[in-house]
């Protein structure tokens, strides 16, 4: 099976051929999650080495205990960390201490940090990690909820108000962008992705946080909340988004087929590693009233 089938096959080749850009080295952390994480990892594997920016590796968590103490990705040998993992099932599922101290470490010194979905369900232990990922699945006692109200402002919710964070059923989600950025740049203003949850109610610290893009729960609330954000977190940078499901029983579903996920995912991973983007929107980039997919 083949990922990322280029959406505009000649316009990509001729970016990689004409660029030549060392490779970026990308790691992607996995080895627990409620959500298919094997497959999450494979298919982000093919959107990134397919853009012919990046080289991924993968570290996968030891389930035995002695393995997992011992685990030591290495962060520092990585422009960018995805971080694949998700305990919200099973609470005992951690990193060991050194890990998180050390993925502390590499962002304040200026890594890069892409938390992929479910990842923000994760760790609600960890204090520090609550504060990288800005905002994340948690209950309504936990952290200030965000979200956008009709002047498109950001409006702070205080713990204990509003609801726990949750999602309705999956549906094709308007993206609206708030905040004009490196990533988006280019994008329209308004863009659909299909079979996207909208998480309703991201809890956490929300500082040094930037809202880049929001969507309209039609589903369940009928309000509209963040979809992506970015995070200071001393020198680093990181990006938190709730697009990028892929559940148990999926391979390439349609919300990693969108051409807007897919260029979206390609053009954070050179943000985070470089501060920059080159990557180009592609000529069929979805607009406000139509999804593009590429083929399975």
């Amino acid at each position: 099976m083949k990922f990322f089938y280029s959406v505009s096959l000649l316009l990509y080749c001729s970016f990689a051929l004409a660029q030549k850009p060392k490779l970026i080295d990308v790691l992607i952390v996995d080895g627990f999650s409620n959500h298919n994480w094997k497959q999450t990892t494979k298919v982000a594997t093919g959107i990134l080495e397919g853009s012919g920016l990046f080289k991924v590796s993968v570290s996968t968590l030891p389930l035995d205990s002695a393995g997992r103490e011992n685990w030591d990705p290495g962060f520092e040998k990585y422009a960018v960390v995805i971080q694949n993992t998700n305990n919200i099932q099973n609470k005992n599922l951690k990193w060991p201490r050194n890990a998180e101290k050390h993925l502390e470490s590499y962002v304040r010194s200026g890594g890069g940090l892409y938390i992929l979905h479910s990842a923000n369900n994760a760790f609600a232990h960890w204090a520090e990690y609550d504060k990288m990922i800005g905002l994340g699945w948690r209950p309504k006692e936990t952290g200030y909820a965000l979200e956008i109200n009709a002047k498109r402002e950001v409006v702070r919710i205080p713990p204990g108000e509003g609801r726990n964070t949750s999602h309705g059923k999956r549906f094709d989600a308007l993206i609206q962008i708030l905040n004009r950025h490196p990533i988006n740049k280019g994008f329209p203003n308004e863009w659909k992705t299909p079979s996207m949850e909208v998480y309703t109610y991201p809890r956490g610290p929300a500082q040094n946080l930037t809202v880049l893009s929001f969507a309209y729960d039609s589903v369940s609330t009928q309000k509209t909340f963040p979809v992506e954000w970015i995070v200071k977190y001393g020198k680093g940078r990181v990006y938190n988004s709730s697009m990028g499901h892929l559940w148990k029983d999926e391979i390439y579903p349609i919300s990693y087929r969108c051409v807007g996920f897919q260029t979206t995912m390609i053009r954070v991973a050179e943000w985070l590693a470089k501060g920059k983007v080159t990557y180009p929107v592609p000529p069929n980039f979805p607009g406000k009233d139509n999804i593009s997919v590429v083929g399975e």
